[in-house]
């Protein structure tokens, strides 16, 4: 496999932190060629100097030179001051940057100053120490606006908050580890049953199956089925494990009825039903993927099942 490069990258929104004093720190989640998915944290500031570095590695194609080959996308100047505002409103431009980064040649997109400017750093694993009296402060980027350059000032937003139904053990560095009854903040709800949460200081990825609602759970809060059913193509064989899921060989093409949070959804082949892990399906109308990017799905282990953890943990 060759080097791994960003495929995609997500603005999710901003945080409002208070030590050791007050800034604010924009949330991306960025998807990587090897299919790890990460949250980092990056002020302002700094992003703006990784894209005056970047230009001056590529003065051609910065308009340096001449302004008519200018590729690179503009980004405005930090203020001297940053406030809430300034912050809430630039998430529309930082968004469009992002998307417009990864849409540059190879050279520029998958060069080593931006890969490393987008790698996880420690501090995006452990943050800073909170302060003492003020809790951190999240607020949450809409669909809507991050297709535009406006956006409204809201309150911020709480992430939803979950517990630990059973005793998980990380099986990877970017996995959490937690314990019955841990209280959870969840980041990311991935549609392969994997989500991304936070625990005090602490942030990985943890499988759906093990967390519940803090109310309780919300038999709701699943996706109502579709009995018409979607196509989809199965990019990994599975042999199914419970009576109630499906045995199937790479390259089928089947019906998806039910998108389960937990990421086993419920599929049709023919006269069959059953459970199939969503992690080894895409769509009919999405592209192939690439073979670097086939051969390391072909690692992945579907999260456990919510049929698993409910019979094991009463």
């Amino acid at each position: 496999m060759g080097e791994t490069y960003i495929r995609h990258m997500e603005l999710l929104g901003f945080e409002r932190r208070f030590f050791p004093s007050q800034h604010y720190v924009y949330m991306f989640l960025v998807k990587w060629s090897d299919l790890k998915e990460k949250l980092i944290y990056r002020k302002y500031p700094d992003i703006y100097t990784f894209h005056k570095s970047l230009k001056e590695m590529f003065p051609i194609e910065a308009g340096d030179i001449d302004s008519k080959d200018r590729i690179i996308p503009h980004l405005p100047a930090p203020k001297w001051f940053a406030t809430q505002r300034t912050t809430e409103t630039r998430q529309g431009t930082l968004a469009g940057y992002c998307q417009a980064l990864l849409s540059l040649p190879p050279k520029i997109s998958r060069c080593q100053l931006l890969l490393s400017f987008f790698q996880v750093q420690p501090e995006d694993e452990t943050p800073p120490a909170p302060h003492p009296f003020k809790k951190n402060e999240t607020y949450l980027m809409s669909k809507d606006n991050s297709r535009s350059n406006t956006s409204e000032i809201t309150g911020p937003i709480i992430l939803e908050s979950y517990r630990a139904i059973g005793d998980y053990s990380k099986g990877t560095k970017y996995e959490l580890s937690l314990h019955t009854g841990d209280t959870v903040e969840v980041v990311e709800k991935s549609p392969n049953g994997w989500w991304f949460c936070q625990c005090e200081s602490r942030r990985g990825w943890v499988p759906a199956s093990y967390l519940e609602p803090l109310e309780g759970p919300d038999e709701t809060e699943e996706p109502e089925p579709n009995y018409e059913g979607e196509l989809y193509i199965t990019i990994k064989a599975y042999t199914a494990a419970q009576e109630d899921e499906l045995t199937l060989a790479e390259g089928e093409t089947i019906e998806v009825i039910h998108k389960l949070l937990d990421g086993w959804w419920v599929v049709r082949k023919g006269e069959e039903t059953g459970h199939y892990p969503s992690m080894f399906l895409r769509g009919t109308g999405e592209k192939r993927m690439p073979d670097s990017e086939r051969n390391a799905i072909r690692r992945e282990t579907p999260p456990p099942r919510r049929y698993t953890q409910t019979h094991t943990h009463t």
